[in-house]
């Protein structure tokens, strides 16, 4: 294995659990706020999930680099698209992603996103590999090292056209059962829905009684 090849593995490895559901009013995304490097917790406090547009949320897993990255041209290449003709569905913005990605395979991306949206159908969830495989999702879907312990509690507890305040606290429940057995997933949760009045996040006080 080559040295970039290492670097690249290496990358990957970061660890971190997000989980988007969705519900009868939009898409609930959920991820731990804890970054590390290897065995080092090298922040308590790291953004996971970040808003594309008021229809449209991303959340990320791997390379911090990668994906910050990727928020910033996905963000620039959505405007732009407003500018020229006008704005696009979840599922344009999903393979937008996707080629993005795709395009970049001799040095890829080492992520994985969790792409959710509201649209006239309603919530609409999309997972994307470094490769930019494109995968839709009409339930829930998880990313990340804790992603299997995650996607344990959203099996159990997920009902189809979940209400939406309960399909919060399942996202909630379904990160927090990962950071109790998932030493690269903790420090918190955030918490962000996507509905017909936009993208919001939930506030870490509203979020405090979970973790606890």
């Amino acid at each position: 294995m080559s040295d970039k090849e290492e670097k690249s593995v290496g990358q990957f490895k970061t660890g971190t659990t997000t989980v988007g559901l969705t519900t009868e009013e939009g898409v609930v995304l959920a991820a731990d706020r804890r970054a590390s490097m290897g065995r080092l917790t090298a922040s308590k406090y790291a953004k996971k999930i970040y808003k594309l547009d008021d229809n449209l949320g991303l959340t990320i897993a791997g390379s911090v680099g990668d994906a910050q990255k990727i928020v910033r041209i996905m963000r620039a290449q959505l405007k732009l698209h407003r500018l020229e003709t006008k704005e696009l569905s979840v599922k344009g913005a999903g393979t937008l992603l996707s080629n993005i990605l795709h395009s970049n395979k001799m040095m890829p991306f080492m992520n994985q996103f969790v792409l959710g949206g509201v649209d006239e159908n309603g919530g609409v969830l999309y997972d994307l590999d470094p490769a930019g495989g494109l995968m839709a999702h009409e339930y829930f879907t998880a990313t990340g090292s804790g992603s299997q312990m995650a996607y344990g509690v959203l099996e159990d507890k997920y009902e189809e056209d979940m209400d939406h305040e309960e399909g919060v606290q399942l996202a909630k429940s379904a990160v927090k059962s990962a950071m109790e057995r998932d030493t690269a997933s903790g420090n918190g949760i955030m918490v962000a829905e996507i509905t017909e009045n936009g993208f919001e996040v939930l506030e870490q006080s509203e979020l405090k009684q979970v973790v606890e």
